[in-house]
């Protein structure tokens, strides 16, 4: 048994030894550090808004504990930009031990300033990191962005918004009853989380068709990945009272409802008129409408929840319109691009209707990777009227479609075959190849221009919102 203790007595040398060497402090400039990055970059973030928490790790790859000497935010207490070294707020710690093979966590926040510029900024400073007689540096840069702040805002006259400086809601936007609030191409908006825009008057949004150029809404969480989550702020909502809405050349991005229209209009003119607008991402609706008006031309309502909903009937034309959803990891495709009825349904077996009108002309209605089989779903209470009108448009249904639908020369169940879908990856460009069932597939209609504001048609009119060059 002699061998036995000998390989026992072996065994615990070995480990003390081990423990001696771990638990000694190394102080050879040599000593192994890095850190997760060199550079800790923010996205754009609006002046004195604050940003979200950002870190990284500082690695001991040593054998042996090891100790920082000094962890210091070089801008000091006037820095933009401010620090936690695990879990203690400051500017400057001093002999932080780390263990062998261990990590420290640095968090970093930024907070921009106001000044007078108009274009983004640009935000800097570093962190210093001192052991051993070795020095580091984990550099951090933002961007700033000047803005105007409107806080719980109500326009009680006649306004007009330029592309000076983006506009910033927080709260909610109120256009008051009568007023108009005007949009100039190139304007930005960016709505908070609990910010609707609420229109009891009217909307204009004269955006023009170069991409710097569009009047565009979205959330004001502009760093990744939350700058491209669904639903992150609640979107426009037009009330019963609101008319002479018009909209060209817009983007409404990652609402919960981008659009809802809200009965009809006073003096019987189409509630909202949209032109050459784009409506995706939004989580719940891209467009919602209860016994209200829409006329749309050009626009692609693409992954939303539901792309348009009309309930209680109303009166609507859809001209070269892109109806289309891919689940993907923020939204599911679970519910038809175009779901239509003349009613609402209150309680178990109460109805309330009102006719419904509804033109489509040269769209499509097109989903996948989801649980839907039919896109287009309409139904009926036999008290109010139902007249919808598909000319020309390309489909996706499980069999036929609805009888309650006046079809002409329709193209059921045709891939579009878009230029490039890419769910995984979240890109799409809803543009048609060439080999396209869709292009030189429409009728004619007075419509001269596509989404992009290129000229249509090039032979016969294509499907869709854009046009095939």
């Amino acid at each position: 048994m002699k061998w036995l203790g000998a390989i026992i007595l072996s065994c615990c040398l070995f480990f003390i030894f081990s423990c001696n060497k771990e638990d000694k402090l190394i102080t050879n400039t040599n000593a192994v550090v890095y850190t997760s990055v060199d550079t800790l970059k923010f996205d754009t973030v609006f002046v004195n808004s604050g940003s979200v928490t950002k870190l990284f790790k500082i690695f001991n790859n040593n054998n042996q504990r090891i100790n920082f000497s000094n962890i210091k935010l070089m801008g000091g207490a006037v820095s933009y930009f401010k620090m936690n070294v695990d879990g203690l707020a400051g500017t400057s710690f001093n002999n932080i031990e780390v263990a062998a093979n261990d990590s420290v966590y640095v968090y970093i926040t930024v907070n921009a300033a106001a000044n007078s510029t108009a274009l983004p900024f640009i935000v800097q400073d570093s962190v210093q990191i001192q052991y051993n007689g070795n020095t580091k540096f984990v550099q951090l840069q933002a961007y700033g962005q000047n803005a105007i702040f409107l806080n719980g805002s109500t326009i009680t006259s006649n306004t007009t918004w330029n592309n000076t400086l983006p506009y910033v809601i927080l709260k909610q936007l109120t256009i008051a009853k009568d007023v108009t609030l005007t949009i100039n191409k190139g304007t930005k908006i960016f709505s908070h989380a609990n910010a609707p825009i609420i229109v009891n008057g009217s909307l204009v949004i004269n955006g023009e068709k170069e991409d710097s150029a569009r009047v565009v809404f979205k959330a004001n969480r502009l760093d990744a990945p939350y700058n491209e989550y669904p639903g992150a702020w609640p979107g426009i909502y037009f009330a019963a009272s609101s008319k002479n809405n018009i909209i060209n050349y817009a983007i409404f991005k990652n609402a919960y409802q981008a659009i809802v229209a809200d009965s009809a209009t006073t003096n019987n003119s189409t509630k909202i008129i949209l032109n050459q607008t784009i409506i995706d991402n939004a989580y719940d609706a891209g467009i919602i409408s209860l016994g209200s008006s829409v006329q749309a031309t050009n626009c692609l309502i693409s992954n939303c929840g539901k792309n348009v909903a009309i309930a209680y009937g109303g009166n609507y034309n859809f001209n070269h319109c892109t109806l289309a959803s891919y689940s993907n990891g923020n939204i599911v495709h679970n519910n038809p691009v175009l779901l239509a009825t003349n009613y609402i349904k209150q309680g178990t077996n109460t109805f309330f209707t009102y006719p419904l009108t509804a033109t489509f002309n040269n769209c499509i209605f097109w989903g996948d990777f989801g649980t839907v089989e039919d896109e287009v779903v309409v139904d009926r209470q036999t008290t109010a009227a139902f007249n919808m009108q598909f000319n020309k448009c390309l489909y996706k249904v499980k069999t036929n479609l609805n009888p309650l639908i006046n079809n002409t020369n329709g193209l059921p169940n045709t891939p579009p075959v878009f230029d490039s879908i890419n769910a995984a990856t979240g890109f799409y460009n809803f543009r048609l190849k060439s080999n396209s069932q869709a292009v030189n597939a429409g009728i004619v209609t007075p419509n001269n221009i596509d989404l992009d504001g290129k000229l249509r048609p090039i032979g016969l009119p294509d499907l869709g919102a854009y046009e095939k060059q």
